[in-house]
């Protein structure tokens, strides 16, 4: 009955209108993913290209919980976070098109420093409207449903990565500009679908005079959360792959990479009702737990089935930490501080990515060290778990 109750309170519509600009925002990362050390290269800016990425990345360490802290008072003020959404995806369509437009023909040397500047504003105007689109979460389900709405984006997060070598081959073919003009148009629709199908009395709620106080300890816990979780899915999605591509010689480390987000989407449904019935706190412990036993299992030698397996087990433990992620975030703290919990999670998995990028680059990470920063990132989120957040 409490099931019944819980999927009925769900504004689909809307959970369907952030999938997606989730999916538009993913074939956006791709794209420049793609092409932005092809085209730094190209410039002549081959050191900036391996470093620019780390740049960014603690850049959004600090700029997505002001962002988030913003769209807050956006939302508080004028009832809506559809002002900073707006702003970020005009932004980054526009630099989408206008890098397009410069690839036709041969840029200038006088303003080609201006390109890693133009693809550093695209990362933040990207940022901007992150985190307040998944804080719409929480408008769109209450907190005990909070696993079911989330399921939808699990589900799309993984098929869309899944997908990930088919559309970077095609992405690649296609050359840059027509690239980028794609990129553009999927965050436009994206945008635009999410408008539409959010009811009006949603979008544009009546303003609240007062807001929810937030601790500094609070603040540091929700940071800390996204740096741990952030540095072990980047050492699942970019470490163990090649690790495991080492016991699986004739599949490629990408396909790896797909096969971990397939079984995680295709895994989702059973882990949603294993989230319902023991909470995200627990639900996130034991994919941080499974993920953790096949770093493990990699220092054994291992034959083509348990590697096999061990790819299933990487995409259930993935599936738990990804469809529990949010809704721990978003319970932790009040629904008017929702941009400013998205925002400091994200921030702490952003520079998990670049120090996960800064180890990965100065020396080789072996199956022992993957296996000690994994269980020290355990042991973290279990110390914090003790503390009633």
């Amino acid at each position: 009955m409490q099931l019944r109750t819980n999927q009925s309170s769900v504004l689909w519509r809307q959970v369907w209108g952030l999938s997606a600009i989730l999916a538009a925002v993913m074939f956006s990362w791709m794209a420049y993913g793609i092409y932005q050390p092809k085209i730094l290269q190209d410039l002549g800016f081959i050191q900036l290209a391996t470093c620019l990425g780390i740049i960014q990345g603690f850049l959004g360490a600090v700029l997505e919980p002001l962002v988030g802290a913003v769209s807050d008072q956006i939302q508080q003020r004028f009832g809506s976070r559809l002002p900073i959404i707006t702003t970020g995806v005009t932004i980054a369509g526009l630099i989408f098109v206008a890098v397009a437009i410069l690839l036709q023909w041969k840029i200038p040397v006088g303003i080609r420093p201006l390109i890693p500047v133009l693809m550093t504003v695209w990362v933040m105007s990207m940022i901007i409207f992150r985190g307040p689109v998944v804080a719409l979460l929480r408008q769109a389900a209450p907190l005990t449903a909070l696993p079911q709405a989330n399921m939808l984006l699990t589900i799309v997060f993984g098929l869309v990565g899944a997908l990930s070598p088919i559309m970077n081959s095609f992405l690649t073919s296609i050359g840059g500009s027509i690239t980028f003009i794609l990129g553009a148009i999927s965050l436009t629709v994206g945008a635009t679908i999410l408008y539409v199908s959010t009811p009006k009395n949603i979008l544009f709620a009546p303003s609240q005079s007062t807001k929810s106080d937030i601790s500094l300890r609070k603040i540091s816990i929700i940071f800390i959360i996204g740096l741990g979780i952030g540095l072990e899915i980047n050492l699942l999605l970019r470490k163990f792959p090649l690790i495991l591509h080492k016991q699986l010689p004739i599949i490629q480390s990408d396909w790896i990479v797909s096969a971990i987000l397939l079984t995680s989407a295709l895994s989702v449904i059973p882990i949603t009702k294993i989230t319902m019935k023991l909470g995200a706190k627990l639900t996130i412990k034991a994919g941080m737990l499974i993920v953790l036993t096949c770093f493990g299992a990699t220092l054994l030698n291992l034959n083509s089935i348990l590697a096999i397996g061990l790819i299933v087990a990487g995409g259930i433990g993935f599936a738990l930490i990804f469809e529990s992620q949010i809704p721990l975030i978003l319970g932790m703290l009040a629904n008017d501080r929702a941009g400013l919990g998205t925002g400091l999670y994200f921030g702490g998995m952003g520079a998990a990515g670049s120090f996960t990028s800064i180890l990965l680059q100065s020396a080789p990470l072996t199956s022992g060290t993957e296996l000690l920063y994994g269980t020290i990132v355990l042991f973290v989120f279990y110390f914090i778990n003790q503390q009633n957040i």
